[in-house]
């Protein structure tokens, strides 16, 4: 009984959230956790928090854009939890198909990335939520150490790949590109991200507190302690 109401009430969640995305007439879109490629170079907990870390800030990057809706993180991360989406850690095209209609979204992100000893390398897939068809692929390669530049760079090359989306403002355009945030607080930043996925929102706290001391300017951080659970 206890089963057949929780399955109930994702069934309705899903249904509102399909609502309220109609509402919106903008193309929606849904990015998905990252997959880890294959790295070498840094322990296993940083690469999960990678996963993490750089769907969130490309979710933020895009969302410079008025004229799309982009799915929250959160949200994503709480129908893969919800509906068991991930296999071994990692989202594929059928799950982000799933994913994509539950949170009512035209198209899907799909990234995975490769650090090889600091050279790393990210590739992301626009994929049509109802086809299946990939719209664009596209790819991004620097050094470790300009972390956020790729996810700008990977930002920029889906926001010009996305079907009758106008181009950004050139002042928004040039405030994002000139924005700069250090590879260590991005790393603290994704680790909180990792932290608030498992539950542990001392150590979540911990975390965005620590990117917010690297880099001050760190909005998302910010916002993510802000909303972080205190018990």
């Amino acid at each position: 009984m206890r089963s057949r109401s929780i399955v109930t009430l994702l069934a309705l969640a899903a249904t509102a959230a399909v609502h309220a995305a109609a509402q919106d007439t903008r193309p929606g879109i849904a990015v998905l956790p990252f997959n880890n490629g294959g790295s070498y170079g840094q322990g296993k907990e940083d690469f999960d928090a990678l996963q993490r870390g750089l769907a969130g800030m490309l979710i933020s990057e895009l969302s410079a854009t008025p004229a799309a809706r982009i799915v929250e993180r959160d949200q994503i991360q709480k129908v893969i939890d919800e509906q068991n989406l991930a296999h071994d850690g990692r989202v594929d095209e059928a799950s982000g198909a799933k994913i994509g209609k539950l949170v009512g979204a035209r198209y899907f992100v799909l990234g995975s990335f490769i650090d090889f000893y600091g050279d790393f390398r990210v590739d992301v897939r626009l994929v049509n939520v109802q086809t299946g068809e990939v719209v664009k692929a596209e790819q991004a390669r620097m050094q470790r150490d300009h972390l956020f530049d790729i996810v700008k760079t990977v930002a920029g090359q889906l926001l010009r790949d996305i079907p009758n989306l106008p181009p950004l403002p050139r002042q928004t355009s040039d405030q994002r590109m000139s924005r700069q945030i250090p590879t260590e607080a991005l790393t603290y930043y994704s680790r909180a991200l990792l932290y608030h996925d498992r539950g542990d929102h001392a150590h979540a706290r911990e975390m965005f507190q620590k990117a917010i001391d690297t880099f001050p300017a760190y909005a998302e951080a910010k916002d993510g302690l802000q909303r972080e659970p205190t018990s």
